[in-house]
């Protein structure tokens, strides 16, 4: 290690640079239950060699135990024992990989540990309190009444910080697949594998393994709640176990597609001539909708055609040019956190003055400002209103959830669109690395794919983003 993995050369070295990546919203994985398939789907013989008909939920196994009950245990065991492998999994990375990485300053920095690594420690500690909650829970005389419901209530919040790694994780293999291009990172990241004693796979490939766990869990809760009587202690518990990590795989699944898009909300204020004032990632992190609208404005009810883009807590509004309408100058915002939203009647309108038409207006509680807006169908306008509330909804559940950018996220997104802005690149934004995460969001499964071997982890099914279909309807972008 001392040489960079040098003395290992003669070892095989089995490098895949780019494996497949498990995508986060869609997990395939097959539960096994200790046995191939489930017992109950083969007939139980009697005297005379007829089969017995009864059903599965009656008959006996074992020592006075039913099938199902049997079922149960081997759920159990099931996840006592891959959680106490995941464990040692944790374990390997931390003090095979980061411990020997942090001794050679001169190969890595402590920039490029964390890019690698990203908040893996975090998780192996989080982790180890885990196993030890439900090694507490097991019954070991019988594991078919232990009660493990409870454990995944209680870490429910602490597994949020999944989040971090999964949004981390394309990072750290961009950044392996540069330092591998060189043999002694290669040599040495070998070397640490030998030497921990681990199985023969590359780093990017135990570095997934996170991500895949992650995703298991659901999976895991179901087939224990498949198997769990209803009059079951631990029936109410791991119900509502599967409902929290459901929810903490879409919060994480939709984290990622947040921090995804604000690439290309920089990319896109880049490509705004006359930007003034404070970048929108600065309060902002979602495009809601955008549309022309007529804005008039006091004292003299003066009407102007304008391009408004609705973000989460602003409203950004630009001006199209008057010769080449592919370019969008910036004019001003508006704070939607002090606004209320007023539906306005067909008619003369009396704070203005005027007659108006499929209008609504935006009235600031602190100051008393009023700005009216036209539509030119009541379709549109039907439309924001409804983007008005989605914005508010959006803000809310952010609150609710503790969702926000990082300072390093948001000026890491400004620096790379004004790179790609001056290097004469398109103004067209570009889709991120991992891709096809987003193409896959949900894709179309087979129908003969059995169910435990595929979990949808965003369900509902959510609409996919309209920020691409924003966008798309705006000229800047078609250059």
């Amino acid at each position: 290690l001392e040489n960079g993995g040098e003395n290992h050369k003669k070892a095989t070295v089995s490098w895949r640079s780019s494996i497949p990546m498990v995508d986060i919203l869609v997990c395939l994985a097959q539960l096994r239950v200790n046995q191939d398939e489930p017992m109950e789907d083969y007939p139980l013989k009697v005297e005379g060699g007829k089969e017995d008909d009864s059903s599965s939920g009656t008959r006996r196994f074992g020592m006075g135990q039913t099938t199902k009950d049997q079922m149960r245990t081997n759920v159990i065991n099931e996840i006592i024992s891959t959680e106490r492998d995941y464990i040692k999994h944790l374990k390997d990375i931390c003090e095979g990989y980061i411990k020997q990485c942090r001794k050679r300053a001169d190969m890595f920095t402590e920039e490029q540990l964390k890019t690698i690594f990203g908040n893996i420690e975090d998780i192996y500690r989080c982790q180890k309190k885990f196993v030890k909650a439900l090694e507490k829970k097991f019954n070991k005389d019988h594991p078919h009444l232990s009660e493990v419901g409870s454990c995944f209530l209680e870490y429910q919040t602490e597994f949020q910080i999944y989040s971090e790694y999964c949004n981390n994780h394309p990072n750290a293999c961009m950044e392996l697949s540069r330092l591998t291009k060189v043999n002694k990172y290669v040599y040495f990241f070998e070397a640490c594998r030998l030497l921990q004693k681990m199985i023969d796979i590359s780093l990017d490939g135990f570095l997934l393994t996170p991500v895949q766990k992650i995703c298991k869990y659901p999976l895991q809760l179901a087939e224990l709640l498949k198997y769990t009587n209803p009059q079951h202690r631990d029936f109410k518990d791991v119900e509502a176990a599967l409902n929290a990590m459901k929810n903490v795989a879409r919060l994480i699944n939709e984290r990622k597609r947040r921090l995804e898009n604000i690439d290309k909300i920089a990319q896109w204020q880049s490509s705004i001539e006359d930007w003034e004032g404070e970048d929108v990632l600065v309060r902002s992190s979602e495009l809601i909708y955008s549309g022309e609208l007529t804005k008039i404005s006091h004292p003299q009810a003066k009407s102007q055609q304008r391009m408004f883009f609705l973000f989460d807590h602003q409203l950004v509004c630009c001006k199209k040019d008057l010769l080449r309408r592919d370019i969008l100058y910036y004019k001003s915002r508006i704070n939607m956190d002090d606004m209320e939203i007023l539906d306005v009647e067909d008619g003369k309108d009396k704070d203005f003055n005027i007659s108006v038409k499929n209008a609504f207006k935006l009235h600031c509680r602190d100051t008393e400002e009023v700005h009216l807006f036209c539509a030119k169908k009541p379709e549109q306008k039907q439309r924001w209103l409804k983007a008005f509330e989605s914005e508010r909804r959006q803000v809310q559940l952010d609150q609710e959830t503790g969702f926000s950018i990082t300072e390093v996220q948001k000026k890491q997104a400004m620096l790379n669109a004004s790179k790609q802005h001056h290097t004469g690149k398109p103004k067209a934004v570009t889709r991120p690395y991992y891709d096809f995460l987003m193409r896959q969001k949900h894709p179309t499964l087979p129908t003969t794919l059995p169910q435990q071997q595929v979990f949808m982890l965003a369900e509902p099914k959510r609409k996919p983003s309209n920020f691409w279909q924003n966008i798309s309807r705006l000229t800047p972008f078609r250059k």
